[in-house]
């Protein structure tokens, strides 16, 4: 494990100075440098980390700690996963109107007070309608905060950057699940086990004040957005002359 992260890192580094000396970056550094084009992929990173880790474990609970079978278990999480197909197109239009900063703030608000109230009361005996309150609550604000994170990173950049800037968010998309995943097992291991639905929760309960910490990380990241996105040229690219 230590020489897989060790060679990660390694090739993260490699990318990032390949790209910072390329003429044609495929992900140009210099995005980092404008604020709403990092803060809102860092919000995002670490709201995406805290989903993939909870659905991780949630699908696992309800079988292990609960006897569920996987079907049952999935549509018991139906109702945290749903929330997207309502509050997903009523984010984007405040977020449209009002700005980013708001909705993926609040979104990632809710997501750790649904988290962090989930983290109390598990326990293998937990009633189904006990848990329904606190799914929802960080399922809404995670469908709340989701397009307004995208809408901040594409409207950091010129229009014609809009591409290589969405690739970079769905990369650290990407890269923020596994990450969340990784961490909510490491914690998982050093607190719980499968040895019984008890010991499950134990670990489960960690978990999810892991991911309650995810959410407070990203709001304080969300917090630092400009109250609008831009899309003047506010990246401009670098100016480079050929010797004829």
């Amino acid at each position: 494990m230590v020489a897989s992260l060790t060679v990660g890192v390694v090739l993260v580094v490699a990318f990032v100075g390949w790209e910072i000396r390329s003429l044609t970056p495929m992900l140009p550094m210099r995005f980092f440098a404008v604020r709403g084009f990092s803060s809102a992929n860092a919000a995002n990173f670490a709201m995406i980390a805290g989903m993939y880790a909870t659905l991780f474990f949630l699908a696992q609970y309800f079988q292990t700690a609960q006897g569920d079978g996987p079907l049952l278990a999935g549509l018991r999480i139906m109702p945290w996963t749903g929330t997207l197909m309502v509050c997903g197109p009523v984010a984007g239009r405040l977020a449209d109107r009002f700005g980013e900063r708001g909705p993926l703030l609040a979104g990632l608000l809710l997501q750790a007070i649904g988290s962090g109230w989930l983290a109390l009361i598990i326990s293998p005996d937990l009633g189904y309608g006990w848990m329904l309150p606190p799914m929802i609550l960080a399922g809404c604000g995670i469908s709340i905060a989701m397009p307004a994170a995208q809408k901040a990173v594409v409207g950091a950049v010129r229009l014609e950057e809009i591409g290589p800037a969405s690739g970079g968010f769905s990369m650290l998309r990407q890269l923020g699940g596994m990450f969340g995943i990784a961490i909510a097992v490491a914690v998982f291991a050093a607190v719980g086990s499968y040895a019984s639905p008890h010991d499950f929760s134990g670990g489960f309960a960690a978990v999810l004040t892991a991911v309650t910490l995810f959410a407070v990380i990203g709001a304080a990241c969300a917090a630092a957005l400009p109250g609008r996105s831009r899309t003047a040229p506010a990246v401009s690219a670098p100016t480079v002359s050929v010797a004829r």
